[in-house]
């Protein structure tokens, strides 16, 4: 569904360019070819920029206070602006239109299978980068596409990561997994363990989760937008539910990995998940997240570390 929404919006974005082409030729006189097929593709950039633009904007005007060390310079900024654009330009317009299959067995392998699940509006396409790097390392993995109807509830995900990592666990011989999850995926992760506990999990890193919501999701649609807000009031009834169902140990068995510049989780500390093991970015964006060479490195290690070291697991909630 996500791949052939992209795909769809690809095409009106060329018939756009080629309008603009066409009436740059003919209304503005613009003779070369070259110069009004230009002019076409800078302003269908130019609008792509401009919702780039706007998040930020939004996350500078209700962010979180960026603690010194994390300041960026004018260059960093002009670094973090121009990744995130062509992060979405790149995943939106190539790996989540045309997604490659999302499952990679390693037979033998030392490490834990890993399960990613991606965040709103996605599908598995968008660990593009991460899979690449978890093939390098001889790493088993499945990126789940979590395509429900626009009104599903976060809960309603659940059966799917369910299925998922018992298929995963069944086909890769190991008792367990990992959870690699970003922005929403994070949430859906946390109402897995809130059903199923933690029999077949031995980690859950999240990256970019809103866990105690974003007020850039009252731009979104659906019931599961609703359930990660963040208003004048705090977060969502859903979330502090969720709050509420986990206890030290469970929240033991997260790492939250976020950055302070991130420009859809606003603000950018929601992403701060008390008794986790919280490791803080700075001048990196929020798609970005997925593919930034740091981060990748950071969840490869965290992966290794799980890997070596699993805990005991948990029983449900209630």
């Amino acid at each position: 569904m996500i791949a052939r929404l992209l795909k769809m919006l690809l095409v009106l974005q060329l018939l756009a360019v080629a309008g603009l082409w066409y009436m740059a030729r003919t209304s503005w006189q613009i003779e070369q070819t070259a110069a009004a097929l230009l002019l076409g593709v800078g302003a269908v950039i130019l609008f792509r920029m401009l919702i780039s633009g706007h998040n930020f904007w939004h996350s500078w005007r209700g962010g979180s206070p960026t603690p010194s060390q994390f300041r960026p310079t004018q260059a960093q900024r002009l670094r973090l602006a121009a990744g995130e654009f062509a992060a979405s330009m790149l995943s939106s317009s190539w790996h989540m239109a045309w997604p490659k299959p999302g499952l990679h067995l390693v037979p033998g392998a030392r490490s834990m299978p890993v399960l990613l699940l991606h965040g709103y509006g996605c599908n598995g396409g968008y660990w593009a980068k991460l899979g690449q790097r978890l093939r390098q390392a001889g790493v088993g993995y499945q990126a789940l596409d979590m395509e429900l109807a626009p009104d599903a509830s976060l809960d309603d995900y659940v059966p799917l990561v369910r299925r998922a990592i018992n298929d995963l666990c069944v086909n890769s011989g190991s008792a367990r997994v990992v959870i690699v999850a970003h922005s929403m995926g994070g949430l859906v992760a946390r109402a897995y363990l809130r059903q199923h506990g933690t029999d077949q999990v031995a980690r859950v890193i999240t990256l970019g989760t809103p866990h105690h919501g974003t007020r850039l999701a009252s731009f979104g649609y659906g019931l599961n937008a609703q359930q990660m807000r963040r208003g004048a009031a705090g977060p969502s009834a859903w979330l502090l539910a969720l709050d509420e169902a986990e206890d030290e140990q469970r929240r033991a068995l997260f790492t939250s990995i976020f950055s302070h510049h991130d420009n859809i989780v606003v603000p950018q500390t929601s992403s701060y998940l008390a008794g986790a093991k919280n490791i803080e970015f700075g001048a990196i964006g929020h798609v970005a997240l997925g593919s930034d060479a740091r981060i990748v490195q950071c969840v490869l290690d965290e992966i290794a570390l799980a890997s070596a070291a699993a805990p005991a697991p948990l029983a449900a909630a209630g």
